[in-house]
């Protein structure tokens, strides 16, 4: 098997990290491309001693750490999104963020995200715990769940709620999805894909941003078909059946990039 056989697999899901990490798809997609080309141009320096992934992994993070983003100084001026993400991210470090989604979002364990980072398991953990405190202490906001399972529902909004956010509502269909929001805006939203009456999260989503902007976490048990790059996707996705973790650190940083939270 091909070196770009045994990586194909993975790219929907770096992407997915490259995003969440970035916020923002197009950011995420062109770190994603330059570590694909970097690994197209030397093939014989990708890690052969590691799982494919994690090579995979590792050279995008040495992309990203090369290209130190996060350090702009264009970003001090920068307004709305780019602006309250610029001004948090002074307060959290780069390494604390990578380390959280590393592990809550991509399932490394600490020994393969310490590796990922140029760290050690115990760091890796500390770091993960740094990322939520300052987060939290940042942002608070009010969350629409938008999920059909009964129990998955109550399991959201206690997650939500543990974490010091108000729950506005909970939908089980589109049509009360769009309604609950536009009585009560929320300024998050957590959509599963399949609804109660086979109607669409997606399509209840796309209503909702219709009227105004809002952050969206997808919940779905299929998140290749959501990773296709052949339509707008979505920034933050968490695969079905998910850690309380892995939600814990999208909707931090769903929040993390969002110009309406407020200082906790």
């Amino acid at each position: 098997m091909s070196l770009g056989q045994k990586l194909a697999p993975h790219l929907p899901f770096l992407r997915r990290y490259a995003r969440a990490l970035t916020g923002s798809q197009s950011h995420g997609d062109s770190y994603v491309k330059a570590a694909l080309e970097a690994i197209i141009e030397a093939p014989e320096q990708f890690p052969a001693d590691v799982d494919p992934r994690l090579g995979l992994y590792r050279t995008f993070q040495a992309i990203w750490s090369s290209a130190n983003p996060e350090l702009d100084d264009g970003g001090a001026q920068a307004v709305g999104r780019e602006g309250i993400a610029s001004a948090r991210l002074s307060r959290i470090t780069p390494l604390s963020r990578q380390a959280l989604l590393l592990t809550a979002m991509e399932g490394f364990t600490a020994e393969d995200a310490a590796y990922l980072v140029d760290s050690t398991p115990a760091e890796v953990d500390e770091l993960v715990a740094d990322a939520l405190a300052e987060i939290a202490r940042q942002t608070r906001s009010r969350v629409l769940i938008i999920e059909d399972e009964p129990i998955i529902a109550m399991d959201l909004e206690t997650i939500v709620r543990d974490l010091g956010h108000d729950v506005t509502g909970i939908a089980v269909t589109r049509d009360e999805a769009v309604a609950q929001a536009l009585a009560d805006r929320p300024g998050l939203v957590l959509a599963d894909i399949q609804l109660a009456d086979d109607s669409s999260g997606i399509d209840a989503v796309k209503d909702i941003l219709a009227r105004f902007t809002v952050p969206v976490i997808f919940i779905t048990a299929f998140p290749e078909r959501l990773l296709t790059g052949e339509r707008p996707e979505p920034t933050f996705l968490i695969t079905k059946p998910f850690q309380r973790a892995t939600v814990k650190a999208a909707i931090a940083q769903a929040l993390f990039f969002d110009t309406e939270t407020v200082p906790a």
